[in-house]
């Protein structure tokens, strides 16, 4: 990165796949184009628009954040546009909405997936002309906002069942950045681990070996933020320095318990590939056919892939 995007203290980044999400970033930031941030649950989609917008022609501006889960159906729409004194039972003044907030920054959407068609509607607008009504008013207002939005679910795949509209879905997804779970950038565990005692116990703890191979053997399915709760759970467990076994969630602890030796590792990684390689065949070689059948990213089926053939494994055939 250069020294106008440096990294904040908080993100862990050694994976190569984070790596690439990063530089992605770093690419797009600078200019006002909406992006689409994807990924399972917990595994930082907000801390990528943060970074996003610091990376941004816009810093010093907001950065305004609606989660569209967390609010009931009937108030998302006056959170987000706003509303006239009197629109309706206990308008008692008039509110300012998140869009007009974000004016001159960027205001980010999270679980976009969750809003109902009347708003997804009413968002097209935004994204058309940047126009939108307050609640209760007739008067059309204007945003300059940066639109970021995320989502843990397949937006194509509510398009087709008819769940989310298609042309909100193309507006919204100018760029689209895939976070990878925690378990396809192992080589970040440990280290986020590290960050996040080193918060908790102000610097005055650490884990042995033995945590370390847990942390890494578990699947964390909750990703980073299974990690984070699993580690404060272990500082406040912890009277000592030392982060032990015991310390960690019985399903964490339990991962460590039989690891793999180097020869099973070894068979692991075979019965992986030849999947892949099979998978890859049965899709005529389309990266992306190949990555849904697996139920990974796509780019992590790229760099498997760029692995494979640096072991002289054949992995051509069109992209």
């Amino acid at each position: 990165m250069s020294e106008t995007k440096r990294l904040p203290a908080n993100v862990v980044a050694h994976s190569p796949l984070m790596q690439a999400v990063l530089r992605d970033a770093a690419l797009i930031a600078g200019s006002d184009t909406r992006v689409l941030i994807t990924g399972e649950s917990g595994v930082g989609k907000e801390v990528l628009a943060e970074i996003i917008h610091a990376w941004s022609l816009r810093p010093a501006g907001p950065l305004v954040k609606v989660n569209c889960a967390a609010i009931p159906e009937t108030l998302l729409e006056s959170e987000l546009f706003g509303h006239e004194k009197g629109a309706f039972t206990g308008a008692h003044a008039l509110r300012i909405g998140r869009f007009e907030e974000a004016s001159e920054g960027t205001i980010f959407l999270d679980e976009i997936s969750e809003m109902s068609p009347q708003l997804q509607a009413k968002l097209l607008h935004v994204t058309q002309r940047g126009g939108f009504q307050r609640v209760g008013s007739n008067r059309e207002l204007t945003t300059n906002a940066r639109i970021l939005t995320a989502t843990n679910q397949n937006l194509e795949d509510l398009v087709k069942a008819g769940r989310f509209r298609e042309d909100l879905f193309y507006r919204l997804n100018v760029v689209e950045l895939n976070l990878p779970p925690l378990r396809e950038r192992r080589e970040d565990i440990a280290p986020l681990a590290a960050m996040f005692i080193a918060e908790f116990a102000r610097g005055r703890a650490r884990f042995s070996e033995t945590v370390a191979a847990c942390l890494e053997g578990y699947s964390w399915p909750g990703n980073v933020r299974e990690l984070r709760n699993a580690m404060e759970r272990a500082v406040l467990l912890s009277r000592s320095e030392l982060i032990l076994p015991e310390h960690l969630p019985t399903r964490v602890r339990d991962a460590g318990t039989h690891p793999a030796t180097a020869t099973e590792a070894r068979q692991l990684e075979e019965i992986e590939r030849q999947a892949i390689l099979e998978a890859l065949g049965k899709h005529a070689f389309n990266r992306t056919e190949t990555a849904k059948a697996l139920g990974i990213s796509r780019r992590a089926l790229l760099y498997k892939l760029q692995r494979f053939r640096q072991q002289g494994f054949d992995v051509g055939g069109p992209g």
